[in-house]
């Protein structure tokens, strides 16, 4: 009953943000066909393969590349996320499959992009948020930059990016009956992701010195403080009424924490915070903040999130293959976006694929 019901999405399969973009696709509604390699190692259950069917093609096989023409002809969007050329060689280049299917989206993601004098080489999420700001600007004040996992750029400058612009060319193929080619790179996406420290350094407020200012650790009132017991909480108090219930809260002194916005007080008034929130532990700070406007929450591990309260009442999670994960996000009032199925091996559905499409194996 998703949004996308009706979608026909082809997926290059791929590792990581490739995978976890078709996913998002599927839960959506679309239809979604990863065509993979019989010699790959897929892991198995995979959350970021799950409402996906799977077909197995040779592409170093002209027969092979001439079914998977007749499919994309039938599609709506094909994405891939190999090094530029990749596509190319094997046949299935932008400019030969919208000659087969002008009204083709054909979506690329890539860490630097389809131009550009790194476009060819070889690169991960830390070296792709590296060269935006971003990496710089994460971690600790004596420390060296801070690796964010691979959100940053893989999931949200690419996956996100990607997702989007496939929803927005699918939106203006229905005006104009024409496709196009979409060039993700993460690096621009994790540029656009940075944009507000853009403004806020063009108006005298940040400075590129890490943690030392308002959203990186350097405010007392905006940084995670650990617990009695070893745990941490977090503190978001950046507004003045939620910073003066924090201030109540905490029980401090209100003379000393007045000046809430004096850069210069920012590491003394830290360290007394460090203190406060050392005498009690992560519970006892939750009994009595948690659901106030202190905005505060406690640091949980990703399985400690699969069980607190607020997700489960949401349902934020679902059991699928055996594996606790994320439910299908954003939730649509009359299309509801839901998991199809499971997870299969790679080839689970070529037969029924290729038949269903209508293309003779």
């Amino acid at each position: 009953m998703g949004p996308l019901k009706g979608i026909k999405i082809i997926e290059m399969t791929g590792i990581g943000p490739g995978p976890f973009a078709g996913m998002l696709l599927a839960d959506m509604g679309a239809e979604v066909i990863q065509v993979e390699r019989a010699s790959a190692d897929y892991v198995i259950p995979d959350c970021n393969r799950r409402g996906k069917k799977s077909i197995v093609l040779d592409l170093k096989k002209d027969s092979e590349v001439v079914k998977l023409l007749k499919l994309i002809r039938q599609a709506d969007v094909i994405f891939e996320g190999f090094r530029p050329g990749v596509m190319e060689r094997l046949g299935i280049g932008p400019e030969i499959c919208l000659e087969q299917n002008p009204k083709l989206i054909y979506g690329r993601m890539t860490g630097w992009g389809q131009s550009g004098p790194l476009s060819t080489a070889a690169g991960h999420d830390i070296n792709y948020i590296a060269i935006t700001g971003a990496l710089y600007a994460t971690g600790r004040k004596d420390s060296p930059p801070a690796p964010p996992l691979n959100l940053i750029g893989d999931y949200g400058g690419g996956a996100m990016f990607l997702v989007t612009g496939i929803l927005a060319a699918l939106l203006e193929t229905q005006r104009s009956g024409l496709g196009q080619v979409i060039d993700v790179a993460m690096t621009e996406g994790t540029a656009n992701l940075m944009s507000i420290f853009n403004t806020l350094d063009g108006i005298g407020q940040w400075n590129v010195n890490r943690a030392s200012n308002l959203l990186d650790s350097g405010a007392h009132f905006y940084d995670c403080y650990e617990t009695q017991d070893g745990l941490y909480i977090s503190i978001g108090a950046i507004e003045s009424k939620f910073y003066n219930l924090l201030i109540e809260l905490a029980e401090l002194d209100p003379a000393l924490f007045s000046a809430q916005l004096s850069v210069k007080k920012w590491p003394e008034l830290k360290s007394i915070l460090k203190s406060v929130f050392l005498t009690k532990t992560r519970q006892e700070w939750c009994d009595i903040m948690e659901g106030t406007d202190v905005c505060f929450a406690p640091v949980l591990n990703y399985r400690e999130a699969q069980s607190y309260a607020h997700n489960v009442a949401r349902g934020s999670y679902i059991n699928l293959d055996g594996i606790i994960q994320p439910a299908p996000a954003p939730k649509f009032s009359r299309t509801p976006s839901e998991v199809q199925h499971g997870s299969r091996q790679a080839g689970y559905d070529t037969t029924s694929i290729l038949a269903d499409w209508g293309v003779d194996d």
